[in-house]
């Protein structure tokens, strides 16, 4: 038997729980096939990413843990960090 989901009547927003997540492997070439509303980085270390308005940056030392990150790319350049997960 399915879950009982109580809340698919309501509309989500980007204060709202993520509903879908994929392991994001980092290239210098692919575009994300969505923009992420966070990621999650299960290792810590750099992150260069571009973000959604086109902008590349590295995040130094980013740490373990949820991000809210709106992400298009995360390059395999310059990123250290591992186990990362983008959320939508």
């Amino acid at each position: 038997m399915p879950a009982v989901d109580d809340f698919q009547s309501y509309s989500p927003g980007m204060e709202s729980p993520v509903a879908h997540a994929v392991a994001i492997t980092p290239s210098d070439t692919a575009d994300l096939t969505r923009l992420t509303r966070a990621i999650y980085v299960g290792g810590a270390g750099d992150l260069r990413i571009d973000l959604a308005d086109g902008s590349t940056v590295t995040f130094v030392g980013m740490p373990v843990g949820w991000h809210p990150i709106r992400v298009a790319r995360v390059r395999a350049t310059g990123t250290t960090a591992t186990d990362i997960v983008g959320c939508w």
